[in-house]
């Protein structure tokens, strides 16, 4: 990432946030329009939404940390990874991008540009789905990058294709994508007045997985501040 100045890391965050939406829309587009079997339908959703990810991270990732999504920004900035300011322009481009990749699939399927969504997803437990949904997915990031690096492209994609369907409300666990999901009437839409109980849920699942992992991650060595060699 040091390699990229923030101009060209902004841009590959709202790129990769574009695609990300797009997918998850003209996925969900597409599902309903071959089947009315919702089952189906979701597993039409799924499947090109994990793949997606897989790709993204992996031709992103060395530009911006391919975060897409302002919860993991927010982790990120809480570690150090980004100052406040970095942060801020990540999240604002993820959503521009969000925003965009709506209005792409749209463009895609003939539909309206913005097209207000009125799909109800409220209540308890679909905020404490997107609570789990958020930690789950930090957790994964967290000791991905500790443990096996070079995988988290496919930890984070085969965490949300899981997630889709172990979480009621089918894992959104993303506040720019939730935003974009609001301006399409779609399958994978969800009611804009439902946004600010997601949003919170899904902060709120970020900030106790960076808390739990970094207790969960520290090592002997690292918690001590003494090397194991020098205790023998």
């Amino acid at each position: 990432m040091q390699d990229f100045d923030l101009s060209r890391r902004l841009a590959a965050e709202a790129l990769g946030t574009g695609l990300l939406v797009a997918t998850v829309v003209g996925s969900g587009i597409m599902a309903e329009t071959l089947t009315k079997d919702v089952a189906l339908a979701l597993l039409g959703n799924t499947l090109p939404t994990g793949a997606i990810l897989v790709v993204l991270i992996t031709i992103l990732g060395p530009v911006s940390g391919a975060h897409f999504n302002p919860a993991v920004t927010l982790v990120f900035t809480l570690k150090g990874d980004l100052s406040p300011r970095e942060g801020a322009f990540y999240t604002a481009a993820q959503i521009i991008g969000g925003v965009a990749g709506t209005i792409a699939a749209h463009l895609m399927f003939a539909l309206p540009l913005i097209e207000f969504s009125l799909k109800t997803r409220t209540g308890g437990p679909q905020w404490f789905a997107e609570g789990m949904a958020a930690f789950g997915l930090v957790a994964t990031i967290l000791a991905g990058i500790k443990f096996q690096r070079n995988a988290v492209p496919w930890l984070v994609g085969l965490y949300i294709t899981a997630a889709y369907w172990f979480t009621a409300s089918t894992s959104f666990a993303n506040p720019a994508v939730a935003i974009a999901r609001s301006l399409t009437n779609t399958f994978s839409g969800i009611r804009p007045a439902d946004l600010p109980g997601f949003i919170l849920a899904e902060l709120a699942g970020a900030v106790i997985a960076l808390a739990a992992m970094s207790w969960l991650l520290r090592t002997s060595q690292t918690a001590e501040g003494v090397p194991q060699e020098a205790k023998l």
